[in-house]
Formats: structure tokens, sequence, C-alpha cells
């Protein structure tokens, strides 16, 4: 079966989703409420966010220090930080990164924004817990809002991913969620190829789609 996120690349449905997400839109877990900007990656959509945020829920925060590499919209951040974790927020979206910085004030929860490309711009070495929501779809991507659906014509979002993460002595603490529509053999070879496996602590299955979390080792 198709995922949510190939439904809303359809020709028809995508025109509808372009108009609804052509101005702001809230979107709420827990009591947190971000809003979501037309140019960054829509959480209503799709089924990753709220299953990464039920995940996260189950995880003792406190004290603990937590990566969302690539943020989008920052609600993971944002409920991460409401469970007093202390939080760093990387993207490539310099609109999602100054959204982000907007509602973690309002709604007093201190959370370090930084502009990166995956590691580049990180330079602190351990996180207690690195989460991963990645773009999966094997196209190149025309702009930076592309990126947040699109990992490249030959997953060099993977290739690049996976060869900074080995070096890592908290790849072990990296959480990566993945769609059953996803090419999982291409991405797993590319893993294996960095000497790194993906190990499934999490399936979850909404309405006609699974989805995976994987415990990168």
């Amino acid at each position: 079966m198709r995922s949510v996120i190939k439904y809303i690349l359809d020709p028809v449905i995508k025109k509808a989703f372009l108009w609804y997400h052509s101005k702001p839109r809230k979107y709420s877990y827990h009591g947190i409420t971000v809003t979501v900007l037309p140019e960054v990656f829509p959480p209503h959509f799709t089924l990753s966010t709220k299953i990464l945020l039920n995940f996260i829920n189950k995880l003792d925060l406190i004290g603990k220090t937590v990566l969302e590499l690539g943020c989008g919209s920052g609600i993971i951040s944002m409920f991460s930080a409401s469970k007093n974790a202390h939080v760093t927020a990387s993207d490539i979206n310099k609109i999602a990164l100054r959204n982000l910085k907007l509602e973690s004030k309002k709604n007093n929860l201190p959370i370090q924004v930084i502009y990166s490309d995956l590691f580049d711009n990180i330079n602190q070495s351990f996180f207690d817990y690195i989460i991963i929501n990645p773009p999966y779809y094997p196209r190149s991507p025309k702009n930076t809002q592309e990126k947040a659906w699109f990992c490249g014509k030959d997953f060099e979002y993977f290739e690049k991913l996976f060869s900074q993460l080995v070096s890592r002595a908290d790849h072990k603490n990296a959480y990566l969620i993945l769609s059953e529509d996803c090419d999982f053999k291409a991405i797993n070879e590319i893993a294996e190829k960095n000497n790194l496996q993906l190990k499934c602590v999490l399936e979850k299955k909404v309405f006609f789609e699974k989805n995976y979390i994987y415990s990168i080792l």
C-alpha cells in the first residue's frame, strides 16, 4: 500500500495539499503547540512525527541531552524539552529554525537551534538520544523545502548520514523512522557499507501504512 506521503505527492491530491498548506497551521501534542509554516515539513499529513512523539513520550528524558537532526516544525524538540531534556535542534531550513526560536520562547522551552546539514555544524560530541525523521524518496530535491521529502537520486542523504554517524560514539543512541514505502534494502546496504546495523525497535501500523523505528548500531 502506498504511504500518506506518496498520496500527497500524487498530482490531484497534491493540489489540495498545497492549498491547505499555503498558510500557517497549528500542530499540537500533549499541550505543546507549534505553528507550521508553508515552507516547513508538515507533520499534519504524515504518520512519522506522531509515532516518534509517542515513542519519545515513553523515554525518561530528565536531564538527558537530545539532538533532533532535521527538526522541521520543531514539535519533537519542544516536546523533548517539556520533558526536561537539554535539546539541540538542527536543520538546513532557515525559515524552520527562525520559527522554532520564536515558538520555543513562546512556550518557555529552552532549545539550542543550529543551522546544520546533518552533523556538519554539530560541535557537541555526544548526545544521550539522537532522533531522525529522514527524507527517503530517491529523487533529487529542487530546493530546501523538497529536501524534507527527497534524499537524492542515489540516496545521498543516507550516504552522508551514515558516514558521519559511524565516527560518533553516540550513534548507538540514534533512532531513525522509516515507512514501509521506502527502499529499505538500499538504505540498509548503505548502513552496512559503513559498518552500521539497523535494528527495528518498534513497528507501528496506522491505517494502511506501517512505520518502523530503528536503532542504529
